[in-house]
């Protein structure tokens, strides 16, 4: 496999590149191969294929070495996204791959400086919409991209919308860690105050909140900025002290393993799918790869998020925040019931801290991240609601 640098200072090194020139490279395949190593995965190929992709599947691992970056994820989209062809400094796969989606993902958005960062931002509706604004934040480790079908019905019912992609995530600017951003809290509360100065939202707007990490980050500003909002919409995010924490975040915190696993092209994917009762459609799941796959910094911006994240804290925080006694706004849990890392009774548990404020709505048959598995059935809880 070829190795390109780039400019971007997160950028890895040229010797973490893997090579696949060397005696000692077939050696080591061939010895795999008499391990039974290929004979295992040539059943995981037979399980995902017709009979012929499994035949024509057999021949090539045999005449190939062992790719070890091979079916990490059990969606069709992110194998043919990620196998390394037999001469790759011919094809060039992930060259083609990224031409290939470069320019997915972007509906309804632009970039918008605020202070010296530069925000990807999501936007329907107009200025002079008769129901009110509505800001839409995202949860790590994805991007605005997932309320996009929201937005649209959102927009025709009368609102005006904004999803940005946090600062380090989607197709927002990706500073390196130390050097204009540094990744914690505090940093994105101050840059998310500076974006919505930007983009002139003065007055008091809906907020809508899904997901881990940001996502919770969204609500501990709704906190401290309670004034500033009309009422709280919570997706799928964790809420309270006993809420679990995926294991891709206790990953990302461990030294030299976080290193690897935040360079996954498919973290994002494979994280919305082990959450989600459904499967990413391909053109789904490579607006979600992109950024993983342009670039290293994305990945090592979650990773320095993650590292210095205090989950404990940050659930504890909101936990109490929006009790009876602190919180008066109204508030609703639109929950997909099929979340596999948050179930329901974490929504029930929350709400029965400020019963008279908070409103559950189930979403059935959605999971971890309903804006994306079911948006009707999100808009139709947020325009009863708003």
């Amino acid at each position: 496999m070829s190795c390109t640098t780039t400019s971007s200072p997160l950028s890895l090194p040229r010797s973490a590149c893997r090579s696949r020139s060397g005696g000692g490279s077939s050696a080591n395949a061939a010895a795999w191969r008499a391990r039974g190593g290929g004979a295992r995965r040539s059943l995981i190929v037979a399980a995902s294929g017709s009979k012929d992709e499994t035949a024509e599947g057999g021949k090539q691992e045999e005449d190939s070495e062992f790719n070890p970056f091979g079916f990490v994820t059990d969606n069709p989209s992110s194998r043919s996204a990620i196998q390394l062809p037999e001469s790759p400094a011919q094809d060039g796969n992930v060259g083609q791959m990224l031409y290939r989606i470069e320019d997915k993902g972007r509906e309804f958005g632009s970039r918008v400086k605020s202070g010296k960062l530069r925000w990807f931002v999501r936007e329907t509706g107009s200025a002079g919409a008769r129901r009110g604004t509505v800001v839409f934040i995202h949860g790590a480790p994805t991007q605005s991209f997932s309320y996009r079908m929201v937005m649209s019905q959102m927009a025709d019912a009368g609102y005006h919308c904004f999803a940005p992609d946090w600062i380090g995530f989607g197709f927002s600017d990706m500073p390196q860690p130390g050097y204009g951003f540094d990744y914690t809290e505090e940093e994105f509360h101050k840059s998310f105050d500076e974006l919505l100065n930007t983009l002139n939202i003065t007055e008091p707007f809906f907020l809508v909140v899904q997901g881990f990490l940001v996502g919770s980050y969204g609500l501990t500003w709704a906190l401290k900025n309670s004034s500033k909002v009309l009422k709280v919409a919570i997706l799928n995010s964790p809420l309270t002290v006993s809420s679990p924490v995926p294991g891709l975040f206790n990953q990302l915190r461990l030294p030299l393993f976080g290193e690897f696993t935040c360079q996954n092209a498919v973290l994002a994917e494979r994280f919305i799918e082990a959450g989600s009762p459904y499967v990413l459609k391909s053109e789904k799941a490579d607006v979600y790869r992109l950024p993983y796959l342009s670039s290293g910094a994305p990945g090592f911006a979650l990773l320095e998020a993650a590292r210095k994240a205090n989950f404990q804290d940050v659930s504890s925080r909101i936990s109490a925040g929006f009790a009876s006694n602190s919180w008066e706004k109204p508030i609703l849990l639109a929950w997909g019931i099929s979340d596999k890392y948050l179930p329901l009774s974490i929504a029930e548990e929350f709400q029965k801290g400020n019963p008279a404020a908070i409103k559950l709505e189930p979403i059935e048959g959605a999971g971890h991240m309903p804006q994306e598995d079911w948006p009707e059935k999100v808009v139709t809880a947020l325009r009863y609601f708003l």
